[in-house]
């Protein structure tokens, strides 16, 4: 499955006219590897275990470059800060574990009517949006809190 979903991102760079580094395999492998968000820096950490002089500045052009594919979504978790998760094409919303940082991507959005609303309220045109929602996952319902 895991070589599927390479070789189908893989494409994705070299369909918009960009090579497929050693770097960015390395990305594209650390990303892979995990359904949790991982933050630039430990993109690069477990990406050096297939590109060992991965720097931190290669991670950031290529997670922004990603982005602007569409191939990767900023994941912003309860502790303010936010990593990175491979994206899956179309509109999505993503629900986000505070304990353990798992995300699911929900896919459509149902958002219509009350984007309409708030665009009469306030004269703006809306122009997109972005939804994150928090909560406990079914695996850490089941566990004691872990003290701060």
């Amino acid at each position: 499955m895991m070589d599927h979903r390479f070789d189908t991102l893989a494409h994705e760079f070299r369909a918009h006219g960009h090579k497929l580094t050693q770097p960015r395999r390395a990305i594209l492998h650390a990303l892979l590897a995990t359904a949790k968000p991982l933050s630039p820096a430990e993109i690069q950490q477990r990406g050096q275990d297939f590109c060992h002089d991965l720097g931190l500045v290669t991670v950031y052009r290529t997670l922004e470059l990603m982005d602007a594919l569409e191939m990767v979504r900023a994941v912003h978790l309860a502790d303010g800060c936010h990593g990175y998760v491979l994206a899956t094409p179309g509109h999505t919303h993503h629900v986000v574990c505070e304990r353990c940082h798992a995300v699911i991507e929900v896919i459509g959005c149902e958002l219509g009517d009350f984007l309409d609303t708030v665009a009469t309220r306030t004269g703006y045109q809306i122009t997109g949006h972005w939804l994150e929602i928090s909560g406990v996952c079914a695996d850490c319902q089941h566990e004691p809190p872990h003290e701060a």
